[in-house]
């Protein structure tokens, strides 16, 4: 989105030069500024994507919206980060030998579908109550995960008596229709809201399907991943990417989810389920109250 600049053509018939533009304003450090700090979103929105496994949204939507993007703006313009920064997080988790790929397949491939649908109600809802609805779904995410963490620590001692007994460790609930649900689920709120799926994934993995944290986290951002693609198109055919913000997130993401897979990978299980919840907590009341008493 260039600013500045003039176009000349020739009328061909008539061998006159015409401008056929109205100068436009000139690059300020005010426009500057805005992508410098959504560069800086996008890298700490990639460490926290590849963190917790959240695809990162959860920080971008509020920060583009605050940085100016309107509400459906603010939904679409951060899909675009989700793919590089989901692909280069879990990269990272699959060297490590973190990635189910069996769970990560069904449930990317079940949300892939669901994702085309909540992109196309997107269009048809108040951007504002997307807003709304997105806060929420933070908060409901970040108090499952912190009030699991009870539940987390006696399947964690369990799996240590089974590893220290010989035994292999238990695989979770992969109910075939559990994973449906999960993956259509997580699909369909990715393409209403923008954000990575993770945030419904991670929650219902480290709780109903019993898969530790880390592996929850490593494994949903190959879903992510995946249905973040369809979500993309469809947002883009719908028109609400603004470019001036989805590109610097694109940029900043890459980098930042390195860092967050290298600090997951040597955290502890209970360090990555408190991180995700208070992060998403805060983030989620701030964010919230502010849309709703816009809405009002």
């Amino acid at each position: 989105a260039l600013r500045g600049r003039r176009r000349r053509v020739r009328v061909v018939w008539t061998g006159l030069d015409v401008d056929d533009t109205v100068p436009m304003d000139p690059i300020t450090a005010a426009d500057v500024g805005i992508v410098l700090a959504t560069l800086a979103v996008g890298f700490v929105a990639g460490m926290l994507s590849a963190l917790l496994g959240i695809g990162g949204a959860v920080v971008t939507t509020p920060a583009v919206r605050v940085l100016g993007a309107t509400p459906i703006e603010a939904v679409g313009s951060t899909v675009p980060a989700i793919l590089p920064g989901a692909i280069s997080g879990a990269y990272r988790y699959a060297r490590a030998g973190l990635v189910d790929w069996t769970l990560a397949l069904s449930l990317g491939i079940s949300g892939a579908v669901f994702a085309l649908g909540g992109a196309w109600l997107s269009d048809l809802v108040d951007g504002r109550l997307l807003m709304v609805f997105t806060a929420v779904l933070m908060l409901w995410s970040g108090v499952s995960v912190v009030r699991g963490g009870d539940r987390a620590r006696v399947v964690a001692a369990a799996a240590e008596q089974r590893e220290r007994d010989g035994l292999e460790p238990e695989a979770g609930n992969r109910s075939i229709w559990l994973l449906g649900v999960v993956g259509a689920g997580s699909g369909f709120v990715a393409g209403l809201l923008g954000v990575g799926g993770g945030i419904v994934m991670v929650p219902a993995m480290a709780g109903p399907l019993g898969i530790p944290m880390k592996k929850a986290v490593a494994s949903s951002l190959v879903a992510v991943a995946i249905f973040s693609v369809p979500a993309l198109v469809a947002h883009i055919v719908l028109g609400h990417v603004d470019w001036l913000f989805a590109l610097p997130l694109m940029l900043g993401v890459v980098p930042g989810a390195q860092v967050g897979a290298r600090l997951t990978i040597g955290a502890s299980e209970q360090t990555v389920r408190r991180w995700f919840g208070v992060l998403v907590i805060v983030v989620a009341c701030i964010y919230g109250g502010t849309e709703l008493v816009a809405l009002l």
